[in-house]
C-alpha cells in the first residue's frame, strides 16, 4: 500500500503495487462505514495485504472485493524512526514506479524491504539510502560500481565514477563519492554497518534524490525526506 486517500464519505482510493499487475489504483467502498467488510486499518500506507479485485484492462480505478493482511507489522507503526523511513520509501516507490505490469522481482523487493524495516533491531539510519540504490537497479539506472583512486568522483548525470569533476553541478565530492561506493556494497540487512556523519547522510540523500530526478522524466516532488531528516536528526 503506497498511498491511501479519502474518497466520498465512506470510501478510500488506494495506490497499491501488486504482484501480478504492477502499479494499480483501487477504490474501496464503504471502508469507513460502521459495518465495513474491509477495515480501514488495512489501508494504511505501507500495509502489506492480500486481496481479490475486479480488474479492468484499461487504466483507471478498479474495485476491491476482499482484502486481508499479508503481514502484520509489529514495530513499524509504533517506532517514529522506522515510520519516517517507511513513509519515505513508500512515497519514493509510488512516484518513481510507473509501469502497470507484472514485475515479481520488484514486488518481492518492496515486500521484503517493508517487512525487514519492521523486523530489524539494527539502527535504521541508512536504510532509506540503501533502498534508493537497490530500487534504482530495478528501474534501470543503478550507479556503476567502478570506483577507483583514479576515478574518485561520481557523476550523477552519467551514473559513473570519473577522474575529475564534470562541467556541470550534478556530481558528488570525493568523500561523498567514496561513501556512495561503500554503500553500493551493502544491502538492507547490513547497511547499518557503514558509519557516516549526519550531515554526510543528509547530503547524500539529497544528491540521490537529484539522481532520481535526472533519470526519471517528470519525477514528482518528493516531500517525505524533509520529515525523515528531522526525525533522524532528532
Amino acid at each position: 500500500m503506497l498511498r491511501s486517500m479519502k474518497y466520498s464519505e465512506t470510501s478510500i482510493i488506494a495506490d497499491i503495487y501488486t504482484e501480478e499487475l504492477g502499479m494499480r489504483s483501487y477504490i474501496i467502498n464503504g471502508v469507513r462505514s460502521k459495518n465495513a467488510r474491509i477495515k480501514a486499518s488495512l489501508l494504511q500506507v505501507m500495509s502489506l495485504v492480500e486481496m481479490v479485485a475486479y480488474e479492468r484492462q484499461e487504466k483507471g480505478l478498479n474495485r476491491v472485493k476482499e482484502m486481508q493482511a499479508a503481514y502484520v507489522f509489529h514495530s513499524l507503526p509504533f517506532d517514529v524512526r522506522k515510520s519516517a523511513v517507511g513513509l519515505f520509501m513508500a512515497e519514493l516507490a509510488r512516484k518513481s514506479i510507473r509501469e502497470p505490469e507484472e514485475n515479481k522481482r520488484l514486488f518481492d523487493f518492496l515486500f521484503r524491504s517493508f517487512r525487514f524495516l519492521d523486523e530489524t533491531i539494527a539502527p535504521v539510519s541508512n536504510i532509506h539510502l540503501c533502498f534508493l540504490l537497490e530500487l534504482s537497479s530495478y528501474l534501470g539506472f543503478v550507479p556503476d560500481e567502478a570506483w577507483a583512486e583514479e576515478t574518485p568522483v561520481f557523476d550523477l548525470q552519467e551514473g559513473i565514477f570519473v577522474a575529475a569533476p564534470p562541467p556541470h553541478v550534478y556530481h558528488l565530492g570525493e568523500a561523498e563519492s567514496l561513501l556512495l561506493y561503500q554503500l553500493l556494497g551493502k544491502n538492507l540487512e547490513n547497511c547499518h554497518e557503514l558509519s557516516m556523519l549526519r550531515q554526510q547522510r543528509k547530503s547524500l540523500l539529497l544528491h540521490l534524490i537529484d539522481y532520481y530526478r535526472l533519470h526519471i522524466e517528470n519525477l514528482p516532488e518528493i516531500h517525505a525526506h524533509e520529515v525523515l531528516q528531522e526525525v533522524l536528526e532528532g
